[in-house]
């Protein structure tokens, strides 16, 4: 069980959702114990840390902060590289905030895939959970117990015709995530976009990069599956639970929950060491052997993934 990064580069850019402000991004390779690691290039390679020490805010997205220093809605691009089982791997931005891209993790899995993944000379070490931990505010619950593999058990309850109750549980794996969770976008109220502008938030929003759903409907459907929206905060569960630092051998239930809880569960799982121990075994339930037969494939040919996608913002703020 050796630990992994990509073999070579890869690029994407376009507007971040939130700040509408347009950005880079460079996929590179990292050695052994490195982590997942931010670059700031226009601060002068400034390194921000995916790790729960460093999160800064959580209002309807995931941003990090170190030493003053922003980097805003990570959790898609985590979700992507933290599900395909690259442990070490430097993201290099020039701007205040990861691309949007088309809302869902399938840019950035098209990225992983053209960059391949490496494996390195050191054992990869997990962080195992050995005691149940759980955190409730109200009706919204999010829970983490032992488990001999990474699994996440998401549920939502909107009340709208096309949403309602839903469920999504998984195993976590290179495989399940790209089929099952990757195609999932963010979503939105038709009702909730001027607020949202008017708290400063989706400035870079569009109908090309989120779903919006009116009182009845959708505005620009169709949907990538029926239940998109329960499939898509999996997603950002999961790219939340990347900021453990570390692959995690755990079951993750989030009821209602949202980044806010789900980053709280991080925080306060790290700074409890009672609850976890850190293993370089994986469990026999562990869906490891997919990952490694991933690093054993050929990255793909140039050309053949879309890697500069540029969103057209269909109702920027003024």
């Amino acid at each position: 069980m050796l630990q992994t990064t990509i073999a070579r580069e890869s690029v994407a850019e376009g507007i971040g959702l939130h700040t509408g402000v347009y950005g880079h991004i460079g996929l590179r390779p990292a050695p052994a114990d490195t982590g997942i690691v931010f670059r700031r290039v226009d601060l002068d390679n400034f390194t921000i840390e995916a790790h729960g020490q460093n999160v800064a805010r959580v209002s309807y997205a995931t941003s990090l902060m170190k030493q003053g220093v922003l980097l805003s809605t990570t959790e898609h691009l985590l979700a992507a590289i933290y599900s395909c089982g690259i442990d070490n791997i430097f993201i290099d931005i020039d701007s205040i905030e990861i691309p949007i891209l088309d809302g869902s993790a399938e840019p950035f899995m098209a990225m992983l895939a053209h960059s391949g993944v490496r494996k390195l000379r050191r054992k990869r070490r997990y962080l195992k959970v050995v005691k149940p931990f759980e955190l409730v505010e109200g009706d919204r619950r999010v829970g983490i117990y032992p488990s001999e593999r990474f699994e996440v058990d998401c549920y939502v309850d909107f009340t709208h015709p096309l949403v309602g109750r839903q469920q999504i549980a998984i195993a976590v794996a290179p495989d399940t995530f790209r089929s099952c969770l990757a195609r999932a976008r963010t979503f939105c109220f038709e009702r909730e976009i001027e607020p949202l502008r008017a708290m400063g938030l989706i400035r870079g929003g569009s109908l090309e990069n989120a779903i919006v759903l009116t009182s009845d409907g959708v505005m620009n459907g169709p949907l990538r599956f029926a239940d998109e929206f329960g499939r898509h905060k999996a997603l950002d569960l999961i790219g939340d639970l990347a900021l453990a630092g570390l692959p995690l051998l755990a079951r993750v239930e989030a009821h209602k929950a949202g980044h806010s809880l789900h980053t709280q569960l991080v925080s306060r799982l790290l700074a409890d060491p009672s609850l976890w121990s850190i293993t370089t075994a994986a469990g026999e339930g562990s869906h490891e052997g997919d990952a490694i037969r991933d690093a054993d494939h050929e990255p793909a040919r140039e050309g053949e993934f879309p890697l500069h996608l540029k969103p057209n913002p269909a109702f920027a703020a003024d």
